[in-house]
């Protein structure tokens, strides 16, 4: 398998877990289990508003904020470890790690991948 077919590969997987965490943000935080504060949008746009940030660098496929998405979501992941032990949470706990460890391992390797392509077409 050559680095740009894994690049593409995991560019693809990437934009996939990055909007469906953005897709499960919304659902879970407007729909599903809203916070009890009484303006459940404010803690969607905490989570949304890092994340919204790369959505060009996502989609332009742009190695170097891949990156840095990789320090971000360590933050995230932190918080679904953290929502998974609340028992009455626990499954979104669980499905937003998945998310995220799945976000992060691709983003990863896309940085990884297409950066070598591109020092390696250069």
């Amino acid at each position: 398998m050559t680095l740009e077919s894994k690049a593409k590969i995991s560019g693809l997987l990437t934009q996939l877990s990055f909007f469906g965490l953005l897709g499960f943000y919304t659902l879970r935080f407007l729909w599903w289990a809203p916070a009890s504060s009484g303006k459940p949008w404010v803690i969607w746009l905490v989570y949304l508003i890092p994340l919204i940030g790369f959505t060009p660098a996502i989609i332009k496929g742009t190695p170097r904020p891949h990156a840095w998405l990789c320090f971000v979501l360590l933050i995230y992941f932190l918080g679904a470890v953290v929502t998974a032990t609340q028992p009455n949470l626990a499954i979104y706990g669980w499905i937003e790690s998945l998310l995220v460890v799945v976000l992060f391992n691709s983003a990863m390797m896309f940085a990884r991948w297409r950066s070598q392509f591109l020092r390696a077409s250069a």
